[in-house]
């Protein structure tokens, strides 16, 4: 694979890539080019069988603030029949981290908000720096949590938990993220990348073909009604986010006051 991105980085060496959103003056915010490009840098992996681990992280301060709402280009200028179509962007680029040969391994700096707490769950580990959090603030502006990515934090955290992060919005902390199981492991911020990269040395040492049979299988144990439950959160995005509570959502955050829902 020898493709350039706009806002990825790619570099490899030997059995381990190393993957960079490349957006810092944005907080790797993910408008439609970004997520399109993460979709298909996923899928051009399935090329490269020297590949056996990726490690993903992002450029500058934070691994990804989630959806680039300054940027709706893609979105909200269609008609609603492609509109629908567009906005499974995010879940396919999710799907396609998900369908990963290769072991994948986030190195998360700092905050992992909303699309970019998603991809952090798609992968298959996670190493945090101590300055990280997660947080899902789709609720504050009135929508649900698409792109697939209820059931992946579900997994790790399990309902309550989840709960508190989806509905509640909390921002939890690397220490509690350890403890709750979403990191695998937490170390210094300026260690983050090298110890991601020396787990995917670890993992891409081991024999490729039953390491990423193994890897598959356990995805679809944990995941086999993900898709039946998950296949049209997309729609009830598109539906929630064009509710009078979600512009009353968005106008009070904008105002900085308070919000009042009405349930329409």
């Amino acid at each position: 694979m020898t493709k350039t991105y706009k806002n990825l980085k790619v570099e490899r060496n030997g059995h381990v890539a190393l993957v960079t959103m490349n957006r810092p003056d944005k907080a790797n915010a993910l408008n439609y080019d970004h997520l399109a490009e993460i979709e298909d840098v996923a899928n051009d992996f399935r090329e490269e069988g020297d590949v056996r681990a990726v490690v993903f992280t992002g450029a500058g301060k934070h691994f990804c603030s989630g959806a680039d709402l300054t940027d709706r280009s893609g979105f909200s200028d269609v008609p609603m029949v492609m509109r629908r179509r567009r906005t499974r962007i995010g879940g396919r680029a999710i799907k396609a981290l998900l369908d990963m040969d290769q072991i994948t391994i986030a190195a998360w700096n700092g905050a992992a908000m909303g699309g970019g707490a998603c991809i952090t769950t798609a992968l298959d580990f996670r190493v945090g720096a101590a300055n990280c959090l997660m947080c899902y603030p789709e609720i504050s502006i009135g929508v649900n949590l698409n792109w697939y990515s209820l059931p992946l934090i579900t997994h790790l955290v399990g309902p309550a938990r989840a709960k508190r992060l989806v509905v509640g919005g909390e921002r939890i902390p690397a220490k509690t993220l350890e403890e709750w199981g979403v990191l695998d492991e937490m170390v210094a911020t300026d260690q983050v990348v090298d110890r991601a990269l020396e787990l995917a040395v670890f993992y891409a040492s081991k024999p490729p073909v039953a390491a990423q049979m193994i890897k598959r299988s356990v995805n679809a144990i944990s995941s086999a009604l993900d898709e039946s439950i998950m296949h049209m959160d997309f729609d009830q995005n598109i539906f929630t986010g064009g509710m009078e509570d979600a512009q009353e959502a968005r106008e009070s955050y904008m105002s900085g006051r308070d919000p009042t829902f009405k349930g329409d």
